[in-house]
């Protein structure tokens, strides 16, 4: 594998993601139906394949989930989905007090009679759907005993605000999303039988976009349920039959630069994961996690709290009294590893109790996850590829999803293990330090626990990684660049993480001894850290997608993520003898942590 993802032709100290990565880049061509493909997504869709046989057990056994159709699987429900085509659809907008643009029945007394504030409570009560205003319940940010209602702002129709202001690729975007508004009105008045008016459909959808834009820089209530409906309306497409997919297909392709629509039995497997986590969570592991890495990746958390403890000593920027303040919050961070216990049990009653009241029916839309929402103390399921840092909680968890090749195997080389999964476990602790996470002490309250000298240094220290992100220009966006700013906490993270998860490693080495080296591949132990380090970002970016990244991502593009944290690491340069001025080697570096 790591041979095969490789590219000996380039120099290691030129341009080492492309050393690392090259064959990868090479031998994987983005699937049709993806904006990103990369070791990430390719994990996500194998556990995917294993949850998609695992459902159609739990859709013909579960004691948990009452059906309307017996028997139903993942293959029969999708054929359901088709045979209902817009049933659904009508019955969610009736839910909800019609939707105008698609009705001859709103009137002067529909529209006097009409509540905002009911459909807001309808849309989140029922859907989960937040529009124009967020309500949530999480922990307070000052007393994080005890829980508080937050008031946000929700997302929009479009990524960001470039869509609705910006020319170019912005414009195109902009222009398909009012197509596929447009279109979906036109198919639901289609299937109400009532007569295609064209004009007043573009009209009024025109206006819904000119809400919209007005929000992300009110009107009559005709626009607004407008907005409403097609804001549910827009999310519920997925489950929807082919030609609403068809009617998205062009909006799709603008925003996303995907040409073909993912098979159906992924949506469904998705609203099931999304639905019933801990039930997901729990057929997963049994199908696939081995028990005995949650001891190994415990030790590994262990290893590099130990390690970033260490990395306080070499700080210059930080004064004593806020390294031990650092030290204290390190050491209390609360570790989750692959799943909580209880989902494994045989007599459940947690289970119970988290699905007693879930059904799935159809034609209509059953309400589910409003009745799973229980506070229980993981804050994800373990069918998950990532990993989590809360700095409520001054918790970080690992799902069993990531506890996997090329991130962790117990059969796979120490140094592979430490520049996977230990630097995911580094930068998830550097979280707890990063421009956020360092407002908040280690009981996860809102606390300033650092001293003047300290945080003016901090500031100090970050403004080089802004700048140094900042430019970084990646042309398959075309030609921006990277956010310095709003990358800053994932940039922190990653340089944090490779740090740790390396002196870590090398405190292994002193007690265990080198690792033999793998046969084939002339490396050492320290650059094969470097190397598995560098490939768990192997991917490649659809130009639509890379547009919107640049925008929206809190992270730095794959490459970049890889170039930057080892451009500023030291001991990179001389595990490749990389001489002074090459581009892995620069001479200004970078380091918060």
């Amino acid at each position: 594998r790591l041979l095969q993802n490789m590219d000996a032709t380039v120099e290691a100290c030129q341009n080492f993601y492309q050393y690392a990565c090259g064959g990868w880049l090479e031998r994987h061509v983005i699937p049709e139906t993806s904006s990103r493909h990369s070791v990430f997504d390719i994990l996500r869709d194998k556990l995917e394949i294993v949850l998609k046989v695992a459902y159609s057990v739990i859709l013909i056994n579960s004691k948990y989930v009452r059906l309307t159709h017996k028997g139903v699987t993942v293959l029969s429900a999708v054929a359901l989905i088709e045979q209902l085509d817009s049933k659904p659809l009508m019955h969610l907008i009736d839910s909800i007090g019609d939707w105008p643009v698609a009705s001859e029945d709103w009137n002067s007394a529909t529209e006097q009679a009409w509540s905002l504030e009911d459909t807001l409570a309808t849309l989140n009560s029922h859907y989960h759907k937040k529009v124009i205003l967020d309500m949530y319940v999480w922990t307070d940010d000052r007393d994080s005993r005890r829980h508080i209602i937050y008031i946000d702002q929700p997302g929009l129709g479009m990524p960001s605000r470039d869509y609705y202001f910006n020319d170019g690729n912005y414009k195109r975007v902009r222009e398909a999303y009012l197509q596929f508004m447009v279109s979906m009105a036109r198919i639901a008045r289609e299937d109400r039988n009532l007569t295609q008016d064209d004009d007043r459909v573009v009209e009024e959808m025109v206006q819904v976009l000119d809400l919209e834009t007005d929000i992300a820089n009110v009107s009559a209530n005709l626009t607004l349920q407008n907005y409403l409906t097609w804001q549910l309306v827009m999310e519920r497409v997925s489950s929807l039959s082919r030609r609403f997919k068809d009617a998205r297909a062009h909006y799709r392709k603008a925003l996303y630069g995907t040409t073909v629509e993912e098979a159906r039995w992924r949506d469904c497997v998705r609203y099931v994961q999304g639905s019933m986590e801990n039930a997901v969570g729990a057929l997963y592991v049994r199908e696939t996690f081995a028990g005995e890495s949650k001891r190994m990746v415990s030790d590994l958390i262990s290893k590099i709290q130990e390690a970033y403890v260490e990395t306080l000593e070499e700080l210059n920027w930080m004064d004593d009294q806020s390294k031990e303040k650092a030290r204290e919050k390190a050491m209390a961070i609360k570790e989750h590893i692959g799943y909580p216990d209880h989902i494994l049990e045989e007599s459940n009653l947690k289970l119970d109790q988290e699905y007693a009241h879930v059904c799935v029916t159809w034609p209509k839309y059953c309400d589910t996850s409003s009745n799973l929402k229980e506070k229980w103390m993981w804050i994800i399921g373990a069918a998950v590829v990532n990993a989590f840092y809360s700095p409520n909680r001054n918790q970080i968890v690992f799902p069993a999803g990531i506890l996997q090749p090329p991130f962790f195997s117990k059969q796979q080389l120490q140094a592979l293990n430490f520049g996977g999964i230990g630097m995911v476990i580094g930068h998830e602790i550097t979280h707890g330090f990063d421009d956020n996470g360092r407002n908040f002490d280690k009981d996860g309250n809102m606390l300033n626990w650092w001293s003047n000298y300290s945080a003016e240094h901090f500031k100090d220290q970050s403004q080089c990684m802004v700048q140094q992100y900042g430019n970084f220009n990646w042309k398959l966006a075309g030609g921006q660049n990277v956010s310095g700013i709003s990358t800053l906490g994932e940039n922190i993270a990653d340089n944090g993480g490779v740090r740790q998860a390396y002196k870590a490693y090398m405190k292994w080495v002193e007690r265990e001894g080198e690792e033999l080296r793998l046969p084939g591949l002339d490396m050492d132990h320290k650059q094969l850290f470097f190397l598995n380090f560098a490939q768990v970002w192997c991917g490649a970016y659809r130009p639509e997608y890379a547009s919107q990244c640049i925008k929206t991502d809190s992270h730095s593009p794959l490459e970049y993520r890889v170039l930057g944290s080892l451009q500023n690491f030291g001991a990179f340069s001389d595990a490749f003898q990389c001489k002074p001025g090459t581009p892995m080697n620069p001479e200004m570096k970078c380091r918060v942590w």
